[in-house]
């Protein structure tokens, strides 16, 4: 029997992942948006690519929330990007509440589920869903370090010209302007990134991982990423779904870790069947460890912001 997934917001970021989970064939997709006939298309026209990639999954489109129950793990990426003249005020509210019905309407139906959240401002927002849905701390976690150093991993390969799969790297802290790409804990094939790379190309690529998203926004034109969001939430379903036991760096609850209480901010964690099952704690310079608590600073903000309005 196939492991079920629901991915709530059909555009670019959660068709996409609805795609690449389809084709790998080991679990059935739940699709689901509020515009009527949006996920159902999308979705028809996934399915009927099945003979041609090899997969009998299933993937469903629906406005409902009834055909989720059961789901073993619902990404939510639902939410409205900020538009002009609205400030990041309002689009922490407005996205507020759509985590909030979102998740009351996803949980109740699928108690037993691990809930991954995409939606922006990241880190306020999977705590948000961690309020609303009363789960265990270690079934709301939230993706965007896989995404930041994937993009940090990218760089750097590209500078030193060598395969991604040599290059170690994690990006840890909130999801924006305050992610901290760890430096310390950057190598390629064993060597650190100092002995091959000097301070300065190091902190233009920290700034250029810092600004990722914005780069691909800019390119575009109209839109923003989601070909690498997509692939990194696949990347946490699998190690999810399979067990893995993957040491990945996502939003996730911390209670001291880091010096940081109550609070969701990006770290490294080992991700299994349990969820987040671990939280591993590098060795920081002093440096990077004050970076990630200013993250966490930032991300209260916010909270507290939800918390009055």
């Amino acid at each position: 029997m196939r492991n079920k997934v629901t991915i709530v917001g059909a555009g670019n970021v959660g068709a996409t992942t609805a795609q690449r989970i389809f084709d790998r064939g080991y679990a059935d997709i739940v699709l689901v948006d509020i515009v009527e006939g949006l996920p159902q298309g999308k979705a028809l026209d996934m399915l009927e690519a099945g003979p041609v990639v090899g997969t009998d999954a299933n993937i469903t489109g629906t406005n409902s929330y009834d055909p989720t129950s059961d789901s073993d793990v619902i990404v939510i990426t639902s939410g409205l990007p900020r538009k002009p003249g609205m400030s990041r005020d309002d689009l922490l509210l407005t996205n507020m509440r759509i985590i909030t019905d979102v998740v009351g309407e996803t949980t109740k139906r699928s108690p037993n589920a691990i809930i991954i959240v995409v939606t922006n401002p990241l880190d306020a927002m999977v705590q948000q869903a961690f309020k609303v849905s009363g789960f265990p701390k270690n079934r709301v976690l939230g993706m965007a370090g896989i995404l930041d150093t994937a993009r940090f991993r990218t760089f750097i390969a590209e500078e030193l010209n060598v395969s991604v799969d040599s290059v170690t790297a994690f990006v840890l802290g909130g999801h924006g302007d305050t992610m901290v790409p760890v430096a310390s804990a950057s190598s390629v094939a064993g060597t650190h990134i100092s002995k091959m790379l000097s301070q300065e190309k190091v902190n233009q690529l920290i700034q250029r991982t810092r600004d990722g998203g914005a780069e691909v926004v800019n390119l575009l034109k109209s839109g923003s990423a989601f070909y690498a969001p997509s692939a990194s939430i696949t990347q946490m379903v699998e190690a999810i779904l399979f067990d893995k036991k993957e040491i990945l760096p996502c939003a996730a609850y911390l209670e001291g870790e880091y010096g940081i209480d109550g609070l969701y901010v990006g770290v490294p964690a080992k991700l299994g069947s349990g969820g987040v099952e671990e939280i591993i704690e590098f060795d920081l310079t002093s440096q990077e460890l004050d970076g990630i608590r200013r993250s966490a600073d930032a991300v209260q903000e916010l909270v507290d912001l939800m918390a009055s309005g």
